[in-house]
Protein backbone atom coordinates (compact mmCIF):
# COMPACT_ATOMS: atom_id res chain seq x y z
CA UNK A 1 0.00 0.00 0.00
CA UNK A 2 0.99 3.45 -0.78
CA UNK A 3 1.76 4.88 2.20
CA UNK A 4 4.38 7.67 3.98
CA UNK A 5 5.04 9.45 0.50
CA UNK A 6 4.10 13.10 1.17
CA UNK A 7 5.43 14.76 4.34
CA UNK A 8 3.21 16.77 6.69
CA UNK A 9 5.57 19.88 5.69
CA UNK A 10 4.89 18.83 1.95
CA UNK A 11 0.92 18.37 2.57
CA UNK A 12 0.55 21.96 4.33
CA UNK A 13 2.27 23.76 1.74
CA UNK A 14 0.43 22.33 -1.26
CA UNK A 15 -2.89 22.88 0.27
CA UNK A 16 -2.48 26.54 0.28
CA UNK A 17 -4.72 27.63 3.01
CA UNK A 18 -3.65 25.41 5.79
CA UNK A 19 -3.37 28.28 8.48
CA UNK A 20 -6.69 29.77 8.06
CA UNK A 21 -8.71 26.62 7.73
CA UNK A 22 -8.87 23.78 10.22
CA UNK A 23 -7.88 20.48 8.68
CA UNK A 24 -11.07 18.45 8.72
CA UNK A 25 -11.43 14.59 9.08
CA UNK A 26 -13.81 13.20 7.23
CA UNK A 27 -15.84 10.06 9.30
CA UNK A 28 -15.35 8.21 6.62
CA UNK A 29 -11.43 8.37 6.74
CA UNK A 30 -11.32 7.28 10.20
CA UNK A 31 -13.51 4.11 8.80
CA UNK A 32 -16.96 4.47 9.57
CA UNK A 33 -19.85 2.72 7.82
CA UNK A 34 -18.08 -0.29 8.08
CA UNK A 35 -15.33 0.74 5.67
CA UNK A 36 -11.17 0.83 6.78
CA UNK A 37 -9.64 4.12 7.81
CA UNK A 38 -7.87 5.36 4.48
CA UNK A 39 -4.30 4.97 5.83
CA UNK A 40 -5.77 0.77 6.10
CA UNK A 41 -7.48 0.86 2.91
CA UNK A 42 -6.42 -1.22 -0.51
CA UNK A 43 -6.28 1.19 -3.11
CA UNK A 44 -7.27 -0.80 -6.20
CA UNK A 45 -8.16 -0.28 -10.08
CA UNK A 46 -10.07 -2.52 -12.70
CA UNK A 47 -8.49 -3.31 -16.61
CA UNK A 48 -11.31 -5.07 -17.77
CA UNK A 49 -14.85 -4.11 -17.55
CA UNK A 50 -16.95 -6.01 -19.43
CA UNK A 51 -19.46 -8.34 -17.05
CA UNK A 52 -17.15 -10.45 -15.58
CA UNK A 53 -14.96 -7.11 -14.62
CA UNK A 54 -17.60 -5.65 -13.19
CA UNK A 55 -18.77 -8.13 -11.76
CA UNK A 56 -15.69 -8.84 -9.72
CA UNK A 57 -15.37 -5.52 -8.99
CA UNK A 58 -18.36 -5.21 -7.15
CA UNK A 59 -17.06 -7.95 -5.26
CA UNK A 60 -14.40 -6.55 -4.00
CA UNK A 61 -15.82 -2.85 -3.35
CA UNK A 62 -18.03 -5.64 -1.13
CA UNK A 63 -14.87 -5.43 0.95
CA UNK A 64 -14.72 -1.87 3.57
CA UNK A 65 -10.90 -2.42 3.05
CA UNK A 66 -10.76 -1.61 -0.53
CA UNK A 67 -11.06 1.55 -2.15
CA UNK A 68 -11.65 1.26 -6.24
CA UNK A 69 -10.26 4.71 -7.90
CA UNK A 70 -9.87 3.99 -11.55
CA UNK A 71 -11.80 1.58 -14.24
CA UNK A 72 -10.18 1.04 -17.76
CA UNK A 73 -11.60 -0.74 -21.26
CA UNK A 74 -11.35 0.00 -25.05
CA UNK A 75 -15.04 -0.12 -24.99
CA UNK A 76 -16.50 2.92 -23.98
CA UNK A 77 -19.85 2.03 -22.67
CA UNK A 78 -17.95 -0.50 -20.84
CA UNK A 79 -15.86 1.88 -18.86
CA UNK A 80 -18.46 4.49 -18.42
CA UNK A 81 -20.43 1.62 -16.87
CA UNK A 82 -17.85 0.65 -14.63
CA UNK A 83 -16.94 4.21 -14.03
CA UNK A 84 -20.76 5.16 -12.62
CA UNK A 85 -20.77 1.52 -10.70
CA UNK A 86 -17.59 3.15 -8.54
CA UNK A 87 -18.75 6.42 -7.89
CA UNK A 88 -22.71 5.29 -6.61
CA UNK A 89 -20.98 2.92 -4.51
CA UNK A 90 -18.74 5.30 -2.91
CA UNK A 91 -21.29 8.77 -3.01
CA UNK A 92 -19.08 11.23 -5.62
CA UNK A 93 -17.08 11.62 -8.84
CA UNK A 94 -13.76 10.42 -8.18
CA UNK A 95 -13.26 7.28 -9.92
CA UNK A 96 -11.04 7.90 -13.19
CA UNK A 97 -11.86 5.90 -16.39
CA UNK A 98 -8.71 4.90 -18.93
CA UNK A 99 -8.89 3.54 -22.65
CA UNK A 100 -4.97 2.85 -21.79
CA UNK A 101 -4.00 0.04 -19.12
CA UNK A 102 -0.67 1.63 -19.04
CA UNK A 103 -1.99 5.31 -17.72
CA UNK A 104 -3.84 3.06 -14.79
CA UNK A 105 -1.11 1.55 -14.18
CA UNK A 106 1.05 4.52 -13.65
CA UNK A 107 -0.59 5.64 -10.89
CA UNK A 108 1.54 5.52 -7.44
CA UNK A 109 -1.58 5.59 -5.45
CA UNK A 110 -3.01 2.30 -6.79
CA UNK A 111 -1.87 -0.73 -4.74
CA UNK A 112 -3.48 -3.62 -6.82
CA UNK A 113 -5.01 -4.21 -9.62
CA UNK A 114 -8.13 -6.60 -11.14
CA UNK A 115 -7.64 -8.03 -14.39
CA UNK A 116 -11.08 -8.67 -16.41
CA UNK A 117 -10.03 -8.38 -19.86
CA UNK A 118 -10.04 -11.17 -22.68
CA UNK A 119 -7.42 -13.78 -21.82
CA UNK A 120 -4.99 -12.81 -24.99
CA UNK A 121 -4.25 -9.57 -22.56
CA UNK A 122 -3.77 -11.06 -19.50
CA UNK A 123 -0.11 -11.98 -19.82
CA UNK A 124 1.08 -8.69 -20.79
CA UNK A 125 -0.40 -6.32 -18.65
CA UNK A 126 -0.23 -8.62 -15.56
CA UNK A 127 3.60 -8.75 -16.38
CA UNK A 128 3.45 -4.72 -16.53
CA UNK A 129 1.60 -4.30 -13.38
CA UNK A 130 4.12 -6.47 -11.50
CA UNK A 131 6.59 -3.88 -13.35
CA UNK A 132 5.02 -0.97 -11.71
CA UNK A 133 4.96 -2.94 -8.20
CA UNK A 134 0.73 -3.62 -8.54
CA UNK A 135 -0.58 -6.57 -6.50
CA UNK A 136 -2.72 -8.41 -9.36
CA UNK A 137 -5.91 -10.18 -8.96
CA UNK A 138 -6.55 -12.05 -12.37
CA UNK A 139 -9.67 -13.63 -14.05
CA UNK A 140 -9.62 -17.29 -15.14
CA UNK A 141 -7.87 -18.51 -17.67
CA UNK A 142 -5.04 -16.32 -16.58
CA UNK A 143 -2.97 -17.38 -19.93
CA UNK A 144 -3.06 -17.98 -23.51
CA UNK A 145 -0.16 -19.77 -24.08
CA UNK A 146 1.77 -22.09 -21.84
CA UNK A 147 5.12 -19.79 -21.97
CA UNK A 148 2.83 -16.64 -21.21
CA UNK A 149 2.19 -18.33 -17.91
CA UNK A 150 6.02 -19.17 -17.15
CA UNK A 151 6.73 -15.49 -17.92
CA UNK A 152 4.29 -14.56 -15.51
CA UNK A 153 5.43 -16.78 -12.56
CA UNK A 154 8.82 -15.32 -13.13
CA UNK A 155 7.41 -11.71 -13.19
CA UNK A 156 5.07 -11.96 -10.13
CA UNK A 157 8.62 -13.52 -8.06
CA UNK A 158 11.26 -10.88 -9.53
CA UNK A 159 9.37 -8.47 -8.42
CA UNK A 160 7.29 -9.39 -5.51
CA UNK A 161 4.27 -9.34 -5.93
CA UNK A 162 1.20 -11.10 -4.21
CA UNK A 163 -0.64 -12.75 -7.52
CA UNK A 164 -4.02 -14.82 -7.52
CA UNK A 165 -5.88 -16.64 -10.26
CA UNK A 166 -9.37 -15.71 -10.70
CA UNK A 167 -10.30 -19.37 -9.88
CA UNK A 168 -13.16 -18.58 -7.27
CA UNK A 169 -15.26 -22.30 -8.33
CA UNK A 170 -12.06 -24.15 -7.32
CA UNK A 171 -12.55 -23.03 -3.70
CA UNK A 172 -16.62 -22.08 -4.31
CA UNK A 173 -17.74 -24.66 -5.38
CA UNK A 174 -15.22 -27.73 -4.85
CA UNK A 175 -13.78 -26.40 -1.72
CA UNK A 176 -15.23 -29.00 0.69
CA UNK A 177 -13.77 -31.81 -1.55
CA UNK A 178 -9.74 -31.41 -0.88
CA UNK A 179 -10.52 -31.56 3.05
CA UNK A 180 -12.03 -34.70 2.21
CA UNK A 181 -9.78 -36.39 -0.62
CA UNK A 182 -7.19 -35.16 1.06
CA UNK A 183 -8.28 -36.97 4.45
CA UNK A 184 -8.26 -40.22 2.42
CA UNK A 185 -12.13 -40.09 2.14
CA UNK A 186 -11.73 -42.40 -1.05
CA UNK A 187 -8.11 -44.00 -0.51
CA UNK A 188 -5.78 -43.34 -3.17
CA UNK A 189 -7.13 -41.30 -5.95
CA UNK A 190 -6.63 -43.14 -9.51
CA UNK A 191 -9.03 -41.67 -12.04
CA UNK A 192 -10.67 -38.07 -12.46
CA UNK A 193 -13.12 -37.23 -15.07
CA UNK A 194 -13.68 -33.62 -15.57
CA UNK A 195 -15.91 -31.80 -18.21
CA UNK A 196 -15.64 -28.38 -19.02
CA UNK A 197 -16.26 -27.78 -23.01
CA UNK A 198 -14.23 -28.25 -25.95
CA UNK A 199 -11.13 -26.51 -27.25
CA UNK A 200 -11.05 -22.96 -29.24
CA UNK A 201 -11.18 -22.22 -33.38
CA UNK A 202 -9.77 -20.18 -35.97
CA UNK A 203 -12.02 -16.71 -36.58
CA UNK A 204 -14.25 -16.91 -39.25
CA UNK A 205 -16.60 -13.89 -38.04
CA UNK A 206 -17.49 -11.40 -41.21
CA UNK A 207 -16.65 -7.90 -40.56
CA UNK A 208 -18.58 -4.67 -39.18
CA UNK A 209 -18.43 -1.05 -39.36
CA UNK A 210 -16.57 -0.17 -35.44
CA UNK A 211 -18.29 1.53 -33.18
CA UNK A 212 -17.92 5.47 -32.67
CA UNK A 213 -15.37 5.57 -29.49
CA UNK A 214 -14.18 2.11 -29.51
CA UNK A 215 -10.40 1.64 -29.78
CA UNK A 216 -10.49 -1.48 -32.13
CA UNK A 217 -6.92 -1.81 -31.97
CA UNK A 218 -6.69 -1.44 -28.19
CA UNK A 219 -8.89 -4.43 -27.65
CA UNK A 220 -6.64 -6.12 -30.59
CA UNK A 221 -3.49 -5.53 -28.90
CA UNK A 222 -0.76 -8.83 -29.10
CA UNK A 223 -3.53 -10.65 -31.05
CA UNK A 224 -3.50 -10.59 -34.95
CA UNK A 225 -5.24 -7.97 -36.62
CA UNK A 226 -8.60 -8.83 -37.95
CA UNK A 227 -12.10 -6.54 -38.83
CA UNK A 228 -14.26 -5.63 -35.72
CA UNK A 229 -17.30 -8.33 -34.92
CA UNK A 230 -19.91 -7.14 -32.22
CA UNK A 231 -19.83 -10.33 -30.48
CA UNK A 232 -16.33 -10.51 -29.70
CA UNK A 233 -16.71 -7.35 -27.30
CA UNK A 234 -19.71 -8.94 -25.77
CA UNK A 235 -17.83 -12.56 -24.39
CA UNK A 236 -18.15 -14.13 -27.91
CA UNK A 237 -14.13 -14.17 -28.19
CA UNK A 238 -13.59 -17.76 -25.88
CA UNK A 239 -14.92 -19.54 -28.91
CA UNK A 240 -11.67 -18.32 -30.85
CA UNK A 241 -7.54 -19.57 -30.79
CA UNK A 242 -6.72 -16.24 -31.28
CA UNK A 243 -8.12 -14.68 -27.79
CA UNK A 244 -8.83 -17.91 -26.02
CA UNK A 245 -8.92 -21.51 -25.40
CA UNK A 246 -12.41 -22.42 -25.46
CA UNK A 247 -14.14 -24.29 -23.05
CA UNK A 248 -11.30 -25.98 -22.34
CA UNK A 249 -9.64 -23.00 -21.06
CA UNK A 250 -12.46 -21.31 -19.55
CA UNK A 251 -14.31 -23.74 -17.51
CA UNK A 252 -11.36 -25.89 -17.44
CA UNK A 253 -9.38 -23.38 -15.09
CA UNK A 254 -12.34 -24.02 -12.91
CA UNK A 255 -12.60 -28.08 -12.87
CA UNK A 256 -9.54 -29.13 -14.37
CA UNK A 257 -7.81 -26.56 -11.20
CA UNK A 258 -10.40 -28.19 -8.78
CA UNK A 259 -9.80 -31.68 -9.99
CA UNK A 260 -5.76 -31.62 -9.68
CA UNK A 261 -5.81 -29.50 -6.54
CA UNK A 262 -8.08 -32.24 -5.22
CA UNK A 263 -5.59 -34.93 -6.53
CA UNK A 264 -2.56 -33.30 -5.14
CA UNK A 265 -1.00 -32.65 -8.52
CA UNK A 266 -1.39 -28.80 -8.84
CA UNK A 267 2.09 -28.16 -8.56
CA UNK A 268 3.38 -30.15 -11.45
CA UNK A 269 1.81 -31.43 -14.43
CA UNK A 270 0.73 -34.61 -16.48
CA UNK A 271 3.80 -36.34 -18.60
CA UNK A 272 1.47 -37.80 -21.53
CA UNK A 273 -1.42 -36.09 -23.01
CA UNK A 274 -3.66 -39.27 -25.53
CA UNK A 275 -7.04 -37.54 -28.20
CA UNK A 276 -9.70 -39.79 -28.28
CA UNK A 277 -9.03 -42.02 -31.24
CA UNK A 278 -12.86 -43.55 -31.16
CA UNK A 279 -11.33 -46.76 -30.34
CA UNK A 280 -9.19 -47.91 -27.42
CA UNK A 281 -9.22 -44.25 -26.23
CA UNK A 282 -12.44 -42.59 -25.20
CA UNK A 283 -11.33 -39.45 -23.90
CA UNK A 284 -8.79 -37.14 -24.10
CA UNK A 285 -6.64 -38.41 -21.36
CA UNK A 286 -3.91 -36.90 -19.08
CA UNK A 287 -1.39 -39.85 -17.68
CA UNK A 288 0.79 -38.65 -14.44
CA UNK A 289 4.06 -39.53 -13.36
CA UNK A 290 2.01 -41.35 -10.17
CA UNK A 291 -0.07 -43.10 -12.32
CA UNK A 292 -3.38 -40.97 -11.80
CA UNK A 293 -5.50 -40.79 -15.23
CA UNK A 294 -7.40 -37.26 -15.53
CA UNK A 295 -10.08 -37.39 -18.25
CA UNK A 296 -12.15 -34.70 -20.60
CA UNK A 297 -15.11 -36.47 -20.05
CA UNK A 298 -17.30 -39.12 -18.97
CA UNK A 299 -19.31 -36.53 -16.41
CA UNK A 300 -21.25 -33.27 -16.15
CA UNK A 301 -18.59 -31.90 -13.97
CA UNK A 302 -15.74 -33.57 -11.54
CA UNK A 303 -15.80 -37.19 -10.81
CA UNK A 304 -12.95 -39.02 -8.61
CA UNK A 305 -12.23 -42.39 -8.49
CA UNK A 306 -10.48 -43.91 -5.78
CA UNK A 307 -8.95 -46.96 -4.19
CA UNK A 308 -11.44 -47.07 -1.37
CA UNK A 309 -14.69 -45.55 -3.23
CA UNK A 310 -15.72 -42.51 -5.57
CA UNK A 311 -16.75 -38.88 -4.70
CA UNK A 312 -19.46 -37.72 -5.16
CA UNK A 313 -20.59 -41.07 -4.76
CA UNK A 314 -19.71 -43.72 -1.97
CA UNK A 315 -16.79 -42.79 0.01
CA UNK A 316 -15.64 -43.41 3.90
CA UNK A 317 -17.30 -41.28 6.68
CA UNK A 318 -14.36 -39.69 8.25
CA UNK A 319 -14.52 -37.52 10.99
CA UNK A 320 -11.31 -35.35 10.29
CA UNK A 321 -11.62 -33.12 7.35
CA UNK A 322 -8.03 -31.76 6.79
CA UNK A 323 -7.59 -27.90 6.65
CA UNK A 324 -8.05 -26.38 3.36
CA UNK A 325 -4.21 -26.09 2.43
CA UNK A 326 -3.38 -22.56 1.31
CA UNK A 327 -6.33 -20.14 2.01
CA UNK A 328 -5.94 -17.78 4.41
CA UNK A 329 -7.99 -14.53 5.53
CA UNK A 330 -12.02 -14.13 5.17
CA UNK A 331 -14.47 -13.72 2.62
CA UNK A 332 -13.70 -16.19 -0.61
CA UNK A 333 -10.78 -15.84 -2.65
CA UNK A 334 -11.07 -12.07 -2.88
CA UNK A 335 -10.86 -12.18 1.11
CA UNK A 336 -7.92 -14.44 0.31
CA UNK A 337 -6.12 -11.79 -1.88
CA UNK A 338 -6.90 -8.74 0.08
CA UNK A 339 -5.19 -10.75 3.16
CA UNK A 340 -1.88 -11.53 1.24
CA UNK A 341 -1.94 -7.83 -0.32
CA UNK A 342 -1.50 -7.16 3.26
CA UNK A 343 0.59 -10.03 4.73
CA UNK A 344 2.62 -10.40 1.55
CA UNK A 345 2.03 -14.38 1.73
CA UNK A 346 1.32 -16.60 -1.42
CA UNK A 347 -2.90 -16.35 -2.09
CA UNK A 348 -4.67 -19.47 -2.42
CA UNK A 349 -4.47 -19.42 -6.26
CA UNK A 350 -1.00 -18.35 -6.43
CA UNK A 351 0.73 -17.88 -10.02
CA UNK A 352 2.39 -21.16 -10.09
CA UNK A 353 -0.71 -23.16 -9.14
CA UNK A 354 -2.82 -21.52 -11.88
CA UNK A 355 -0.04 -21.54 -14.40
CA UNK A 356 0.24 -25.69 -13.97
CA UNK A 357 -3.90 -25.62 -14.21
CA UNK A 358 -3.94 -23.66 -17.00
CA UNK A 359 -0.59 -25.52 -18.82
CA UNK A 360 -2.86 -28.89 -18.95
CA UNK A 361 -5.71 -26.92 -20.48
CA UNK A 362 -3.39 -25.75 -23.38
CA UNK A 363 -1.74 -28.80 -23.45
CA UNK A 364 -4.90 -30.79 -23.98
CA UNK A 365 -6.30 -28.26 -26.69
CA UNK A 366 -2.93 -28.87 -28.59
CA UNK A 367 -3.61 -32.69 -28.58
CA UNK A 368 -7.06 -31.82 -29.72
CA UNK A 369 -5.38 -29.46 -32.62
CA UNK A 370 -3.08 -31.82 -33.76
CA UNK A 371 -5.14 -35.08 -33.14
CA UNK A 372 -2.05 -37.53 -31.80
CA UNK A 373 -0.50 -38.27 -28.44
CA UNK A 374 2.29 -36.10 -26.58
CA UNK A 375 4.82 -36.52 -24.19
CA UNK A 376 5.26 -33.67 -21.86
CA UNK A 377 7.89 -32.61 -19.15
CA UNK A 378 6.41 -31.35 -16.37
CA UNK A 379 9.85 -30.11 -15.06
CA UNK A 380 11.16 -28.19 -18.38
CA UNK A 381 8.09 -27.46 -19.26
CA UNK A 382 8.62 -28.92 -22.87
CA UNK A 383 6.66 -30.97 -25.45
CA UNK A 384 9.28 -34.10 -25.86
CA UNK A 385 10.06 -35.32 -29.35
CA UNK A 386 7.78 -32.91 -31.38
CA UNK A 387 8.65 -29.62 -32.97
CA UNK A 388 5.79 -28.55 -34.74
CA UNK A 389 3.40 -29.27 -31.54
CA UNK A 390 6.16 -27.44 -29.77
CA UNK A 391 5.40 -24.63 -31.49
CA UNK A 392 1.63 -24.05 -30.16
CA UNK A 393 3.49 -23.15 -26.01
CA UNK A 394 3.58 -19.85 -27.66
CA UNK A 395 2.19 -17.10 -30.35
CA UNK A 396 3.77 -14.55 -32.07
CA UNK A 397 2.87 -10.99 -30.90
CA UNK A 398 1.57 -8.06 -32.43
CA UNK A 399 4.06 -5.24 -32.83
CA UNK A 400 4.56 -3.02 -30.49
CA UNK A 401 3.38 -5.67 -28.15
CA UNK A 402 5.84 -7.91 -26.45
CA UNK A 403 6.66 -9.74 -23.49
Amino acid sequence: MQQGKVSRRKFLRASGAATAVPFLITATALGAEGRAPASERIVMGTIGTGSQGTSDMNGFMGFGQVQMVAVCDPVPEHRERARQMVNQRYGNQDCKSYNDFRELLARDDIDAVLIATPDHWHALITIEACKHRKDVYCEKPETLTVREGRAMVEAVRRHGRVFSGGSQRVLGDYGDWPRLLWGGAIGQIKEVYVECGGPSRDCDLPAQEIPPGLDWDMWLGPAPWRPFHESLIRGGFRAYRDYSGGGMTDWGAHRFGAAMFGAQVHETGPVEIIPPDGKQVRYLTFRFANGLLMYHGGTNNIDYKGTEGSLPGKHHAITHRVDMPGYKGRGGIFGDFLHCVKTREKPFRDIEIAHRACTVCHLGNIAYWLRRPLRWDPVKEQIIGDPEAARWLDRPKRAPWTI
